[in-house]
């Protein structure tokens, strides 16, 4: 054998060699890219599903706090009627005809006077209540109509003023009012 088959034959080694590891290098360079192409397809899935789970979270508080606005701003807004009904009732106890104003100020006199010594009215109200009254006058209240009935040492005092006579309609019958006026 010659030493140029011997070379020959080395380089055809060689040659395969370099041959099969640029081929394994080629398969381990394709497998890298594909687990590289995986990993970012996995991150890109991980993050996708994150940003749609963020704004479903983002556009349920957003609904929630729409709807929580509207609700606060109906309620407001029954208040205002509420309170407008309040006042319309206040109105027309204040512009009873007065016959009607006697009438109701001799019905709570007729059926209190007997619990106690004095009796106040507002300035309107004073005459008429001492026409209707055997109690002593002891002053002027502040308050749209009727009377407090007073005992001798003040400890007891009965408040038949429209006013809280009013309150205290209004505040039992809120819930039907409220009813009959939004259903």
């Amino acid at each position: 054998m010659g030493l140029e088959t011997v070379i020959k034959d080395i380089m055809d080694a060689a040659q395969a060699e370099v041959t099969m590891i640029n081929a394994d290098a080629d398969a381990e360079v394709s497998q890298i890219l594909d687990e590289a192409r995986q990993n970012a397809k996995n991150i890109m899935g991980d993050r996708l599903a994150k940003a749609e789970d963020d704004i479903a979270r983002l556009r349920q508080q957003e609904t929630s706090s729409a709807n929580l606005e509207v609700k606060r701003a109906m309620l407001n807004a029954r208040k205002e009627v509420l309170d407008k009904v309040y006042n319309n009732a206040e109105e027309s106890i204040v512009s009873l005809p007065e016959a009607k104003q006697e009438e109701l100020l001799k019905a709570i006199i007729e059926q209190n006077e007997a619990n106690g010594s004095k009796i106040y009215s507002n300035k309107d109200s004073e005459e008429l209540v001492r026409k209707l009254s055997s109690l002593e006058y002891a002053g002027n209240i502040n308050c749209i109509g009727g009377v407090v009935i007073e005992n001798d040492d003040g400890t007891v005092r009965l408040d038949y003023t429209y006013d809280i006579i009013l309150k205290n309609v209004n505040e039992q019958s809120l819930k039907q009012t409220s009813d009959i006026l939004f259903g």
